[in-house]
């Protein structure tokens, strides 16, 4: 076993009345994979920034072949071969593939006419693309690729800086299964050449295929260590939470209630040639699953109101219903939590009662204005019910984390008596302990008669949480599966349209 580069000796890390990290210690061997977990909250973003240089710990030691420190410098963290795939990209669309690459560090020609050297440019960035397995050239704008391609054009940059240790923030939370698969294929192919990565990630199933070993952080100190067999699920969770937690579906099949709402031949503006008849149906959660790409989020977008549809018809409780704006939808009793809760679900300044109160906002007005005291009451109590952790209702919503977050998304719907919810990825980012919150909350939505809708490109919780699985493939519905036959090769199938094969 080759010997470690990198070594961090009792590190610590105070905020004003958090401790961040306690007497953390580590080491890093070339061509490991290292998955590090623990809920929002337990220190990785803080020990990621202690070795990017970012904060300076309060006590400890960071040792670089076998030179001692006590912090990094940013530019010493770059030196040392430390680079960072953020869970936010950060490329520029306008740019190319090989500028955003080298962005900054471009070769020149010419002399002091200081021209970039495109030709030099993009034959330097090739090969990386090609060691990454990437399917695009260097000259592909930044701005046609996937998210998926973008993450590999991420770590080619890492590569162009020789980098030796790679971190990857939350790398699958926003790729479906099969982009997913190739991640880790570009993980196992860095370990082959000798370079070391650090896998940060909620989705635990992947850290289980990925990891040679697992570090657990909870509530700033290291507390416990998972080598080869030993990582499985359930002991990391255990780790993290300090207790067994059960994510998966655990209780009996329900008899499906009513159709509450019905969608026959509905066409959208992204695939007006394919159509989509669905029923949801109180009292069940149906799972959405599909690749990128497959039209799930279009069809929420369209059964909301924002998109306009190209045609196909919509009934709610058997009456035709058209949704010309997310007003209608609202004032309907359709609702959807977005994908993207801090751009679209949230107003980030506000407080947490402004947001929870804002689409319901005439239901607080006493006599000609709005009251601020009916508008507290109704967040006090979505505070409790939801178990959102914050000080008060007053303190601004993006101060929380990812899951308390989406908690004050469901308690803005949640006081309006919702007929039929949507989810599209209502656990992305989230740790397990709020992932069980969430799961516990959609389900109580179905014990009470609400038909729920979860769009999902976690397989684990797509097969654990879903009564039944809708997939689809290019628009369109391939198949519905009932809970007896949820299994990711099934859905597989169907989501790339070999279902007959």
């Amino acid at each position: 076993m080759s010997e470690p580069f990198l070594r961090l000796a009792g590190i610590a890390k105070s905020y004003p009345g958090v401790l961040a990290l306690s007497d953390f210690s580590m080491a890093v061997r070339p061509g490991e994979v290292i998955g590090l977990v623990g809920e929002n909250g337990a220190g990785k973003s803080t020990l990621m920034k202690v070795l990017g240089g970012i904060v300076a710990p309060d006590r400890g030691s960071i040792e670089i072949d076998g030179v001692t420190h006590e912090a990094l410098a940013i530019s010493a963290s770059m030196d040392a071969g430390i680079a960072f795939v953020h869970q936010e990209l950060n490329l520029f669309d306008n740019l190319d593939v090989a500028a955003n690459v080298f962005v900054g560090r471009e070769p020149r020609r010419l002399g002091f006419l200081n021209i970039i050297d495109s030709a030099k440019l993009h034959a330097m960035v090739q090969p990386y693309l090609d060691q990454l397995g990437a399917n695009f050239p260097s000259s592909a704008p930044v701005s046609s690729l996937s998210l998926a391609q973008r993450q590999l054009v991420e770590i080619a940059k890492a590569l162009s800086l020789n980098s030796r240790l790679v971190i990857l923030d939350e790398p699958t939370s926003s790729l479906p299964i099969a982009e997913t698969e190739k991640l880790l294929k570009v993980i196992a192919g860095l370990k082959a050449n000798g370079i070391a990565v650090m896998f940060v990630s909620h989705r635990l199933n992947e850290v289980v295929q990925a990891s040679d070993r697992v570090i657990v952080l909870r509530d700033g100190q290291r507390v416990g260590h998972l080598e080869g067999e030993a990582i499985t699920h359930d002991a990391m969770v255990k780790l993290m939470v300090g207790r067994d937690l059960k994510v998966g579906y655990d209780a009996p099949a329900r008899a499906r209630g009513e159709v509450a709402l019905s969608v026959q031949n509905l066409r959208t503006s992204t695939f007006p040639f394919s159509q989509v008849s669905v029923d949801f149906h109180s009292g069940e959660i149906l799972g959405l699953a599909g690749l990128v790409g497959a039209g799930r989020t279009e069809l929420a977008h369209a059964l909301f109101g924002i998109d306009r549809k190209e045609g196909g018809i919509v009934l709610l409780n058997g009456v035709t219903a058209h949704f010309a704006s997310s007003a209608e939808a609202v004032k309907a009793g359709v609702y959807l939590v977005p994908e993207d809760r801090k751009r679209t679900g949230l107003l980030l300044d506000l407080a947490i009662t402004q947001n929870i109160t804002l689409p319901n906002l005439g239901a607080y007005v006493r006599g000609i204005t709005v009251s601020n005291a009916a508008e507290r009451e109704q967040a006090e109590k979505s505070r409790s019910e939801l178990d959102i952790r914050a000080p008060n209702v007053g303190v601004l919503t993006g101060s929380l984390s990812g899951g308390n977050q989406q908690k004050v998304v469901l308690a803005k719907w949640l006081g309006m008596k919702p007929r039929v919810i949507m989810f599209d990825e209502p656990t992305r980012g989230i740790d397990i302990g709020a992932k069980s919150e969430i799961y516990r909350l959609m389900r109580s939505l179905a014990d009470a008669g609400v038909a729920v809708v979860m769009i999902s490109s976690d397989m684990e919780e797509v097969i654990g949480v879903s009564d039944r699985v809708a997939v689809m493939h290019q628009g369109g519905i391939s198949g519905i599966l009932a809970r007896d036959q949820c299994s990711e090769e099934n859905i597989l199938r169907l989501a790339v349209g070999d279902w007959q094969r």
